[in-house]
C-alpha cells in the first residue's frame, strides 16, 4: 500500500505543467470506492489424502467486499491509455454452504490484484462526458487466510481426530485473469473529474487445506471456486 501511494505521489510531482484535456502525454491520477461482487460457485471439498473421498452436498460461498482503490492513467493520444490499477486489498468472507451451511463463516481471506488495462475513450479529449471501453489482465494472489473456528472443529471430526490437538491451513492459489472494463468519465474543471466504471473479471482459484494433528500433516483436502467479481468503482481524478 506504502508502495501505491508512493508511486502515485511521485507522478502527481511531475504535473508542475498542466494540462486542459486528456491527451498525448497526459497524467490521471484517480482514487475512489471499489465494489466486489462476486458471481460466485463452488465445488464440493474433497479429501486428497489419506483416503481420496467427497464431502456430500458441502460447498462456499464468498460474501461481497468493498476497498479503497487507487489507478495511474497515461495518455497515449486523445483517445488511447493505458491504466495502472492498485489499491488496498480487500477482506472476502467465506460461509459455508450445503451440508458446511451450519457452520456459518468457514473462512476469510484478503485479495490482491494489480491491474493494468488498455483503455479507449470516446468523444474528444475536451469533451465534458467520455466514456471509454478498456481490456486488460490482473493477476490476483492471497495473503491473511484464516479458517474458523466452526470448520477446524468440523475438518478435526472429519478424520476422527481430537479437536484440541487438530489444525488446519488453507493456501488459495494465485492466478493471472483477463479484466474487461466500461465507464465513464466526467471533466469538473480543466483538472478534476469524476470516474465510473464496472469491470468483470472472469476468475477461479482452487483451496487446498492441510491438516495436522499434533503438528503432524495427516490429511489434506481441496476445493475449486469460481469467483467471476463484478467489480464497481466510483472516484475523483485529477488530470496534468
Amino acid at each position: 500500500m506504502k508502495k501505491s501511494i508512493y508511486l502515485l505521489a511521485a507522478l502527481a510531482a511531475l504535473g508542475c505543467a498542466s494540462a486542459s484535456a486528456q491527451q498525448a502525454g497526459s497524467w490521471q491520477l484517480g482514487g475512489g470506492w471499489l465494489h466486489f461482487a462476486p458471481q460466485d460457485s463452488s465445488e464440493p471439498l474433497s479429501f486428497t489424502s489419506p483416503v481420496r473421498r467427497t464431502v456430500p452436498g458441502s460447498g462456499a460461498g464468498v460474501g461481497n467486499a468493498d476497498t479503497l482503490g487507487l489507478n495511474a492513467t497515461y495518455f497515449v493520444d486523445g483517445h488511447w491509455a493505458t491504466q495502472l490499477e492498485l489499491g488496498i486489498p480487500p477482506k472476502f468472507k467465506l460461509d459455508g454452504e450445503g451440508s458446511l451451511g451450519r457452520l456459518g463463516e468457514i473462512g476469510t481471506a484478503r485479495q490482491w490484484s494489480p491491474t493494468l488495462l488498455a483503455k479507449y475513450y470516446f468523444n474528444d479529449s475536451n469533451a465534458t462526458w467520455r466514456p471509454y471501453a478498456g481490456i486488460g489482465g490482473t493477476y490476483v494472489f492471497y495473503r491473511s487466510v484464516e479458517l474458523s473456528q466452526s470448520l477446524q472443529g468440523a475438518l478435526a471430526s472429519q478424520i476422527g481426530a481430537p479437536a484440541a490437538l487438530t489444525r488446519t491451513t488453507a493456501d488459495l492459489k494465485s492466478s493471472f485473469a483477463p479484466v474487461f472494463n466500461l465507464g465513464m468519465a466526467y471533466k469538473l474543471d480543466k483538472n478534476w473529474g469524476l470516474a465510473f466504471s464496472v469491470s468483470y473479471i472472469p476468475l477461479k482459484t482452487k483451496a487446498t487445506l492441510t491438516t495436522s494433528v499434533a503438528g503432524r500433516n495427516v490429511a489434506t483436502s481441496e476445493t475449486r471456486l469460481k469467483l467471476n467479481p463484478i467489480v464497481s468503482y466510483v472516484g475523483l481524478t485529477y488530470t496534468f
